[in-house]
């Protein structure tokens, strides 16, 4: 394994900006069991400082130079096996920088069934192919004619014998398929069909009926959309090479040809170039565009796993409201609405459900309960879903807050993506097995608005709805994904050991979901914990587990001050030196950390802490347990508009970011439908990426471009000049598509694509037809 560190290391370092010793230091750690969020904070003298973001891809990159290794190794012992390992080839293996290199390398000898070469050998026809390469002036088919036999007819039966030898030989070998793989990857161009019969049972993929665009400039939200098309049968998709090249032989025939030294008048270079055309259109045309197809679909999928991580991530870190008592509504038109009121600390205290819409329309005795809710638990906010009956519920609750006089509750409309999930699931049927399921979504929505990452946690992260074609990707993949965002968020804004669920717990760094329940089984049993060291007493909790997950768990007022902040216990030595120089007590310098500023961090340093460390544990006893998620602040939905057919271009209107893609961003504006904010329309400058101005869970203000009441879409601007983003200033007709690359790189791109509508409706019409995932 050290010889594996040591070997990987330079590789990994390259890629994620570090030196080898770093990545070697990381690796080790991952190795011994430790978690990137463990490393990150509390192991930086060990990696030289590597955050998080370069530990993730560090170990996504240690898993595949491993199975890289693991695979050049078997093939060595293959073709060791086979008597056919030259030093030659060993060293060639060794060389290979990826999967798909090592298997062209491995081609000719890997184990295959009986293919047409072998047979044409069996058949004495190699040494006739053999006999055209070498001499090119001989007629190959009197050549063939010296190989009749019984299993060889005629010598036309010979010469196809003697071209699938060929042509195997051709298409095995490793270095001219990889200049080919590589000539397809520049040249290549996507083509989407519409099935015959297709257009209307397709309707939502009409923008690529006649499309076709370059292979390497396919953004991941159009590649997703045509495999799905494909994947309905609305579509074909094709790759083409070369479609418009008029010259009688293709570029990527005339590149097989001169890695074998064909070409000429001379009868066996006639009969080789039709070889090479043949082996091209039968052989080598279908295995690439077959590994492009794949590459594309892989390329497609990080980039969509990416924006759906960094929503998630968003969505987790959201302001939290805080301890305050909160009311819950799951809006409903004929099953009522749902009601749940739970405390400060999320404790469910009461549950009802009202119908003040049709078909009972009790709206005053709904009003009625609900007042009596608020006055009885002093509820301080009201959380309502945004699912259907939403600003009906919103408009109820309005109208019931404007006749209760001061201090009144604060009403605010919560995503409830995944609540439905939540209520269906073991975890909620175990936190309240007597509810009605109907009533826990209620539950669910008062809770994420007093802290989000708590109650989202105990979601699949996949339901939550915040990604881009999320079932059409590698499921295991997103998980995996998926997974290290909740983990570094969890482990990002720290836990409450007295408070905290199982599933939040599980994802503390070191813990899983068996230790997250043993701890809240103890908990019950002997009460709130006092010490962080108590943590020792949990049943299967061992010494290396305390020290992965100490640190992240917070105990507050408990018999250790320091245990209700993020200094890990194993340097509580150096903290209480620090506190000793400031010459105060500990809970009094934990309350006012303004001394602090005068000590020189250096001081502290020791042969185990050094720099880093000391200086983390300076900042954090001038703010202890400080939660780096934003301050809490709510949309306020303009009073009369609630349905798309309310809006009016040129409105200015206020609204919350429920989802970031790569064409821009949509906004939950109060009216049951999604606007899009088109990257062209994000800022008064050319923006890239939409994640540089926004991101999930902003409160942003907007003006109404479009409304498309018929299709349900709604264009809108955060522009503030009023004119359109996406011709950036002094780059003439540079003016970028919705993947943003410049309109004139995409007409080289696209050169059979038919014209397309300009301006925000056409962008506002594709990026509305992706979302439909």
């Amino acid at each position: 394994m050290a010889k594996d560190i040591k070997d990987l290391a330079p590789r990994i370092a390259e890629e994620i900006g570090a030196k080898p010793h770093q990545a070697q230091a990381a690796i080790a750690l991952l190795d011994e069991g430790a978690t990137v969020p463990f490393i990150a904070r509390y192991r930086k003298e060990v990696t030289g400082g590597l955050d998080d973001t370069q530990l993730r891809l560090l170990a996504e990159r240690l898993v595949y130079l491993r199975e890289l290794e693991a695979r050049r190794e078997a093939i060595l012992n293959s073709i060791r096996e086979q008597g056919k390992l030259t030093p030659e080839l060993e060293a060639g293996i060794a060389a290979a920088p990826t999967k798909a290199e090592l298997e062209d390398i491995y081609l000719p000898y890997k184990p295959k069934r009986r293919t047409k070469a072998e047979i044409a050998r069996e058949r004495g026809l190699g040494p006739l192919a053999e006999a055209i390469l070498a001499d090119r002036a001989a007629v190959p088919a009197d050549l063939a004619a010296g190989y009749v036999s019984d299993e060889v007819p005629d010598a036309k039966a010979a010469l196809e014998g003697a071209r699938d030898i060929l042509a195997e030989q051709f298409a095995e070998n490793a270095e001219l398929v990889g200049r080919l793989r590589g000539y397809m990857k520049e040249r290549a161009v996507l083509r989407a069909r519409v099935l015959d019969g297709k257009q209307e049972a397709g309707a939502k993929f009409s923008d690529y009926f006649d499309h076709s665009e370059r292979w390497a400039g396919v953004p991941s939200h159009r590649a997703l959309a045509m495999l799905r098309g494909r994947n309905e049968d609305v579509l074909s998709l094709d790759l083409e090479v070369d479609a418009d090249d008029p010259s009688p032989v293709k570029p990527a025939v005339r590149m097989i040809a001169a890695a074998f030294g064909i070409g000429g008048t001379a009868p066996g270079n006639v009969w080789l170039m039709e070889v090479a055309g043949w082996t091209w259109r039968v052989k080598l045309s279908l295995h690439l565009s077959l590994d492009l197809m794949r590459d594309l679909r892989e390329r497609a999928d990080e980039e969509a796993i990416n924006v759906f991580a960094r929503n998630l991530k968003d969505l987790l870190l959201a302001a939290p409201a805080g301890s305050r008592a909160t009311m819950g509504l799951d809006p409903g038109i004929r099953t009522g609405v749902k009601v749940a009121i739970v405390d400060g600390t999320g404790k469910l205290l009461a549950t009802t459900t009202v119908y003040p819409f049709p078909p009972k329309n009790d709206v005053r005795g709904a009003q009625a309960e609900l007042a009596a809710l608020i006055r009885r638990h002093d509820v301080e906010l009201v959380a309502i879903g945004n699912g259907t009956g939403s600003r009906e519920t919103e408009r109820l609750v309005a109208d019931l807050l404007g006749d209760m006089p001061a201090p009144k509750p604060l009403k605010v409309i919560v995503s409830e993506a995944g609540a439905s999930v939540y209520s269906a699931s073991e975890t909620a049927a175990a936190e309240f097995p007597s509810l009605d399921v109907s009533l826990r979504g209620a539950v669910s929505i008062a809770r994420r608005l007093q802290d989000p990452l708590a109650e989202l946690v105990k979601i699949e992260p996949k339901s939550i709805g915040v990604g881009q074609y999320q079932h059409d990707v590698d499921q295991y993949r997103l998980a995996r994904s998926l997974d290290a965002v909740v983990e570094d968020a969890v482990n990002a804004v720290g836990v409450d050991l007295n408070t905290a669920s199982a599933p939040l717990l599980s994802r503390v760094s070191g813990l899983g979901a068996s230790l997250a329940e043993a701890i809240v089984a103890h908990r019950d049993t002997n009460g709130p914990f006092r010490s962080r060291e108590q943590l020792l007493d949990v049943a299967r909790l061992g010494q290396r587990t305390f020290e992965q997950s100490a640190g992240f768990l917070r105990i507050r007022d408990g018999d250790e001050p320091l245990d209700a902040s993020s200094v890990h216990p194993e340097a509580y030595g150096v903290a209480r030196k620090i506190i000793q120089a400031c010459g105060r007590d500990v809970r009094a310098l934990m309350a006012d950390g303004a001394s602090l500023k005068a000590l020189d961090p250096r001081v502290f340093v020791d042969e185990r802490f050094g720099l880093p460390t000391v200086r983390d544990i300076m900042a954090e006893l001038e703010k202890p347990g400080r939660d780096p998620r934003p301050a809490f602040k709510t949309a306020m939905f303009a009073d009369g508009i609630d349905d798309i057919k309310d809006l009016k271009p040129g409105m200015l209107l206020e609204g919350t970011v429920t989802n970031v893609a790569a064409f821009g961003a949509f906004v939950d504006i109060g009216v049951h439908q999604d606007g899009l904010v088109h990257v062209s329309q994000l800022a008064d400058r050319f923006v890239k990426d939409p994640h540089e101005v926004v991101k999930a869970g902003d409160v942003v203000k907007v003006r109404v471009v479009e409304v498309d009441v018929k299709r349900k879409r709604i264009g809108l601007s955060m522009r503030k000049d009023g004119r359109d983003a996406s011709r950036p200033a002094g780059r003439g007709g540079d003016r970028p598509s919705p993947d943003g690359r410049p309109r004139d790189q995409d007409r080289r791109d696209k050169p059979k694509a038919p014209p397309q509508q300009g301006g925000l409706g056409a962008a506002l019409a594709e990026a509305m037809n992706r979302r439909k995932t």
